[in-house]
């Protein structure tokens, strides 16, 4: 039998039957969204029927004009969206239809899985479920399709509880070209056989697909068009309200929330292209995929190119949006246009637009762009590492909690304009926690001069402060490396009496400590950023501060993590005492030298050096203190 007269019934891809569960048992406050999802499925083969053609002529015939028809039929309650775009054949309607090809796969399931109390809705447009959204209102689905430049259509059908059946489809009644998906509604959802309802629905979520689509409100009625399919990104700038924005992002970035920034630009000169793009106002959910991938679709003359078009860093990859080119040629592959000479131009023009208009956002409304850096500064801060060209510009931009300050993001520029008597370096403190961050020992001496420390929580922040970076002339310089060299940086109480110098106990106790300890710390010496804690573990001057050295470690980057420096508190009261005491307590001095040693380690958030050794110690110096008391 061959593939064109064969019928067959396939189980759905595991994920795919997870996903259809999912939606057809959860409840969604607005099932609306599979309108919008098919009206753009139909709309991409429609513009891939473009794009193809341009190769191959004969495919798109004398009916070259890209359209999507609506058809409502009320009595039997059916909903019909139809394309005359590129169309599908068996084998292709099975993959596009039975798996879900698409990286963050499981992700973005679980998560959809686990949303309570009404979030599933935003899951929903975050997500692009795309064509299994018809079964949160259809009982049955049929799709019918004949891929252009073939004789042969096929019948998909699925009742959404576990399996497909693929069938050849009646030729005289299949498309001459394109793809008809039949929709028999549930009860609950018959308001869709609406031509109010309808129409409604596809101005606000549809308006501005740039392919036409008409409406048929009744069988054998003639299709009356809804929008015209003039691309939002041609039209004047005055001619487009904040609401026709919104909407084109909804319908290009496949979520729900409001855009947190709109650039829309068009170039002239040596290029002409225009660029329509979005910062959301949420992360998405594939923000940090291994991949990195953008998501800015090309364009070259309305005719769509491709989804995915390398058009703005990886550290740019939440930006949503689309370039469309007048000047980049049509008569290569996908691959080979992404090397274009034009193309780079447009890179380079496109990424430095952003940048100014986070730059401008962030001089002027200071609020909405903090909110942006909140949502996306982890992201950002990969270009300080990975862009040298645009650094300065990205450091201008960087916005940082500080210890030292009042709580709100502090920009660079108002770290310098707070720099104290003295102070040659931007001081910070990395980490992967800001509340162990907050309270680290290492900050004692910097509060102390009144001196702010940037806090770095996010793994990129270990690797772009790396030496040599510095901004309007001051380097960074970590609080966890090498001496803190805070002696000529007066302290806020200028009342404070002198210290004087360490008493000849507390040196002596210092050489016992580097004696107790041996190899597990290359130093052991007084510290002036310690005024309140008893100690605390710094990074030799030379190599990566103590959080880069955890992650290269972690990553197997690193054969050894190399031995810490052993800072201790010299007027601090526990180790005056321990100082004080005799040869006839050395055990009791040796057990409290390694507890010290795995203190500083806990307060880095690490474990002791040997637990079982540090249970053994701790019971014995309690022990003798419990004897003491006693």
């Amino acid at each position: 039998m061959s593939e064109e007269t064969r019928s067959e019934s396939r189980p759905f891809e595991a994920d795919v039957a997870k996903l259809l569960h999912l939606m057809v048992h959860s409840v969604y406050s607005d099932k609306s969204v599979f309108l919008r999802e098919l009206i753009a499925n139909a709309a991409d083969a429609c513009e891939r029927l473009r794009y193809e053609a341009i190769a191959e002529p004969a495919l798109a015939g004398d009916d070259f004009k890209p359209r999507i028809t609506l058809s409502i039929d009320a009595d039997n309650r059916q909903l019909a969206v139809e394309d005359n775009g590129i169309g599908m054949g068996r084998e292709e309607m099975a993959e596009a239809l039975g798996t879900i090809a698409r990286s963050g796969t499981k992700a973005f399931l679980d998560r959809i899985e686990a949303a309570q109390n009404g979030e599933e809705t935003a899951l929903i447009g975050r997500f692009g479920i795309g064509f299994y959204s018809a079964f949160m209102v259809a009982d049955r689905v049929e799709v019918t399709s004949r891929r252009a430049g073939t004789d042969a259509a096929f019948l998909w059908s699925s009742d959404g509880k576990g399996s497909f059946a693929m069938a050849p489809a009646d030729a005289a009644s299949a498309p001459r070209r394109g793809t008809r998906v039949v929709l028999q509604l549930m009860e609950d959802a018959k308001s869709y056989t609406e031509r109010f309802t309808i129409e409604r629905l596809v101005k606000a979520q549809s308006g501005h697909v740039p392919v036409p689509i008409a409406l048929v409100d009744k069988p054998g009625a003639e299709p009356s068009e809804i929008t015209d399919g003039a691309a939002l990104w041609a039209k004047p700038k005055a001619e487009i309200s904040a609401a026709d924005y919104t909407d084109f992002y909804r319908s290009i970035a496949g979520q729900f929330d409001d855009p947190a920034l709109t650039i829309h630009f068009h170039a002239e000169g040596r290029q002409d292209y225009t660029t329509l793009l979005f910062v959301p106002g949420t992360r998405p959910f594939d923000l940090f995929d291994p991949d990195r991938k953008g998501r800015i679709k090309l364009y070259v003359k309305r005719i769509f190119i491709t989804d995915d078009a390398d058009i703005l860093p990886r550290y740019l990859r939440f930006v949503r949006g689309l370039v469309d080119s007048a000047d980049l040629p049509l008569n290569v592959s996908r691959e080979k246009i992404q090397e274009s000479p034009l193309l780079a131009a447009i890179r380079k023009s496109a990424t430095g637009r952003v940048l100014g208009e986070l730059e401008r956002l962030a001089d002027k409304e200071p609020q909405p762009y903090a909110k942006i850096w909140e949502t996306f500064g982890a992201v950002l801060k990969e270009g300080i590492y990975e862009d040298f060209e645009r650094r300065d510009a990205l450091l201008a931009l960087a916005r940082f909690k500080t210890a030292g300050a009042a709580d709100g993001w502090r920009s660079l520029k108002d770290y310098l304009a707070s720099l104290k008597t003295n102070q040659t370096a931007i001081y910070y403190l990395a980490g992967d926690d800001i509340g162990r961050l907050q309270s680290s020992p290492h900050l004692e001496g910097f509060r102390a001069r009144g001196i702010e420390v940037l806090l770095l929580p996010d793994p990129v922040d270990s690797f772009w402060v790396m030496p040599g970076v510095s901004f309007d002339g001051k380097p960074f310089k970590s609080v966890t490396q090498g001496a803190a060299d805070l002696a000529l940086i007066p302290l806020t109480n200028s009342k404070e009496a002198p210290k004087p110098e360490l008493e000849d106990s507390v040196k002596n106790f210092l050489a016992f400590l580097k004696n107790t300890l041996g190899d597990a710390v290359t130093e052991v010496r007084a510290s002036d950023r310690l005024t309140d804690s008893a100690v605390c573990l710094v990074a030799p001057d030379s190599g990566p501060d103590r959080a880069l050295e955890k992650l290269l470690a972690g990553a197997g980057r690193l054969s050894a993590i190399s031995k810490p420096i052993l800072e201790v508190n010299p007027r601090h009261q526990l180790v005056v005492k321990l100082a004080g005491l005799g040869d006839e307590e050395r055990v009791f001095k040796e057990d409290a030298a390694h507890l010290l040693f795995d203190e500083a380690r806990v307060l880095e958030g690490d474990r002791p050096a040997d637990a079982r050794s540090f249970s053994e110690r701790l019971a014995r110096v309690l022990g003798k203190s419990l004897g003491k008391a006693g």
